[in-house]
């Protein structure tokens, strides 16, 4: 069986290689070039997100490119802590979660796809899908079409893919937040920070967050409340001019933030946020998707990739004991569909949280404190982060 997937990110060189583990020939087809540049943002792969990269064989290719994270502290605008979050259980090693540099993490898992024999062509554009009782194909922006038995969109938010399986499909919701975000480098700024936890600052006219790394640097990002960024705002504005806004809007509060921005290097520039909560329609025939291509969370979920990276095993999984693609399609919406709409609405109330004014941020202060609390003390966010997913007991490990 043959199955094309549809997209380089997270999502589509790990299906791709759960695929391969359960007997399934996957060719891969990426819109980015092979060199994907260093730009973009950092985010962290949970508990359950770990588990899932070592499924399929990939956990040691990629853990030496990871900082290990183990909590979020998170912090109100007058410097007064409000709560811990674990972000899971500890594996036997001791190892919790991984944060990434998205751009690294997705080009690593590409590239060992290509060492396991996977086909990956870069620089291939999807337009449309179709499918039909033979089987499903893509066509590329090339004019070129690509058959197989099935075919798998792990093209993102913005999947055409789901276009195909339904035209009356929902579309990308914005959540009223634009992200930046930079590192600084070699700065005594990262002793203040504590070890393997994120310190997320609700500030008094944007939310903050910084995570120092072995080697003395500090990653930090700014979810700033605002209408989307447009196109030709983004292409205008000279990153100088943003960190000088970033750094006025952390003036405001205490902490290191104000200092990290102006002293650091701004490596994403007003990327908007959205969320995806709701796609009726997952599949049609032998077309079918995996990933935020139907259930995009805000980044404020924190669980974006990782539950990117549940879906590859559990598709293969259900493509392994299905007898066509169809029934596979119809088990793996009928697994996943409530776990990830549920943490799509979780990431969409703790957005909200960010775009409080500097009234409601007084009561909001208060309300956080208890709920941080409740979270940390009893464990609440486990069926998030302690949830495993394996393939099937009759599967060689990868």
């Amino acid at each position: 069986m043959r199955a094309v997937i549809v997209g380089g990110g997270i999502a589509g060189p790990a299906t791709a290689m759960a695929l391969q583990a359960v007997g399934i020939e996957p060719l891969l087809l990426d819109a980015n070039p092979a060199d994907r540049g260093e730009a973009g943002s950092w985010f962290t792969i949970a508990a359950n997100g770990v588990a899932a990269l070592d499924a399929i064989g990939a956990l040691e290719h990629v853990r030496g490119l990871g900082v290990p994270t183990d909590r979020n502290v998170m912090v109100s605008a007058s410097g007064r802590a409000l709560g811990v979050i674990p972000l899971g259980s500890p594996r036997e090693d001791g190892m919790v979660a991984l944060s990434f540099k998205r751009t690294r993490l997705a080009a690593a898992l590409t590239d060992l796809a290509r060492q396991r024999g996977i086909e990956v062509r870069s620089q291939s554009r999807v337009t449309g899908a179709s499918t039909d009782d033979r089987g499903a194909s893509v066509t590329l922006e090339s004019g070129e079409t690509i058959a197989g038995d099935l075919v798998i969109g792990a093209d993102g938010i913005n999947s055409v893919v789901r276009s195909a399986i339904d035209p009356q499909a929902p579309t990308r919701r914005y959540m009223g937040l634009a992200n930046f975000g930079g590192i600084t480098e070699s700065t005594a700024l990262a002793e203040s920070l504590e070890p393997g936890a994120w310190r997320l600052v609700f500030g008094r006219r944007a939310f903050f967050g910084a995570l120092p790394t072995p080697a003395g640097d500090v990653v930090w990002f700014v979810n700033v409340p605002r209408q989307p960024v447009s196109r030709q705002e983004r292409a205008t504005t000279p990153p100088a001019v943003w960190q000088t806004l970033l750094a006025d809007l952390a003036a405001a509060d205490p902490g290191p933030f104000h200092d990290l921005i102006t002293t650091g290097r701004l490596e994403l520039a007003g990327d908007n946020t959205y969320d995806l909560p709701h796609v009726p329609t997952w599949h049609r025939g032998r077309l079918g998707l995996v990933g935020d291509a139907i259930h995009a969370p805000a980044p404020s979920s924190g669980q974006g990739a990782s539950m990117a990276l549940e879906d590859a095993v559990v598709l293969a999984s259900c493509l392994h004991a299905a007898t066509t693609p169809e029934r596979a399609f119809a088990t793996f919406e009928q697994q996943r569909r409530s776990r990830v709409e549920r943490i799509v609405a979780e990431g969409a109330r703790s957005s909200s949280s960010k775009t409080a004014g500097p009234v409601q941020r007084i009561v909001q202060d208060a309300i956080l404190r208890i709920v941080f609390h409740r979270i940390a003390t009893r464990g609440t966010q486990a069926w998030i982060t302690d949830h495993r997913v394996t393939l099937p007991a009759d599967v060689a490990r990868p």
